[in-house]
């Protein structure tokens, strides 16, 4: 036998119950999509690939809809929190507010609520990393 490797055992434990971890990890069962479900490891269980394609591309539709950088800074937001203490948490969403409020989506989506229409958000500029900035 061999131990999980590739991170199996560092993310899982921050995913569903240390319990149901060391079942599986010592017995090395398989987890059927029923269980999956149950611990929370999936959202949902479809009946067919078809199902489980369509829901996917509905959820991916209503997400594109809302403005890109309010889903941006959510994805750093719960990203960030599952590895840190929430007074760390909190300080983050902080500066995360600050950058997001100064940003023209807010004002597009406040405009958009008001007149009852769905957003047109430009889009966010590519991520660059700090080795590439000038």
């Amino acid at each position: 036998g061999m131990v999980a490797d590739v991170g199996t055992l560092q993310r899982l434990p921050k995913l569903i119950p240390l319990g149901i971890v060391k079942e599986l990890a010592y017995t090395g069962r398989r987890l059927p999509a029923s269980r999956a479900l149950a611990c929370g490891l999936v959202n949902e269980v479809f009946s067919s690939q078809e199902a489980m394609l369509e829901a996917a591309l509905a959820c991916a539709r209503e997400i594109a809809a809302k403005p890109p950088v309010a889903v941006w800074g959510t994805k750093q937001a719960v990203h960030y929190a599952r590895d840190h203490s929430v007074d760390d948490s909190l300080r983050q969403m902080g500066w995360l507010q600050g950058a997001v409020w100064s940003n023209r989506h807010v004002g597009e989506a406040v405009g958009a609520m008001r007149e009852r229409r769905a957003g047109d958000f430009p889009d966010l500029a590519p991520v660059q990393r700090f080795s590439e900035l000038g």
